[in-house]
């Protein structure tokens, strides 16, 4: 079973910055992709970022040009910076895998909240 431990998250103003981080333990074929989802109260979750091991992403509109995915292969790990942030990203977020770049993963860990607030 895919085990994850997601860290980072916490309480920032709008246009602040965040970093999160997951590590994750699993086979090479459950790890081929990561990525981060998020969910809010009352809300579905959805994608936030995906990336392969070769590095190909995929970003949800809503965070383009203010998220950038990375991960780090020989750490098992995948990072999320997170700039110019908004109220509206505020949620639970969850480190994911997942067979396709697109969509919401599937996620074991307890996620790590980000709150944006004045």
């Amino acid at each position: 079973q895919v085990q994850f431990v997601e860290s980072g998250g916490g309480l920032v103003q709008p246009g602040g910055s965040l970093r999160l981080s997951c590590t994750a333990s699993g086979s090479s074929s459950d790890l081929y992709i990561m990525g981060w989802d998020r969910q809010a109260p009352g809300k579905q979750r959805e994608l936030v970022a995906a990336i392969t091991r070769g590095g190909i992403k995929n970003y949800a509109d809503s965070v383009k040009g203010r998220f950038t995915i990375s991960r780090d292969n020989a750490k098992n790990a995948v990072y999320l910076q997170m700039n110019s942030l908004k109220p509206e990203d505020t949620a639970v977020y969850y480190c994911s895998t997942k067979p396709i770049l697109y969509g919401v993963g599937t996620s074991w860990g307890q996620g790590t909240q980000v709150t944006v607030s004045p």
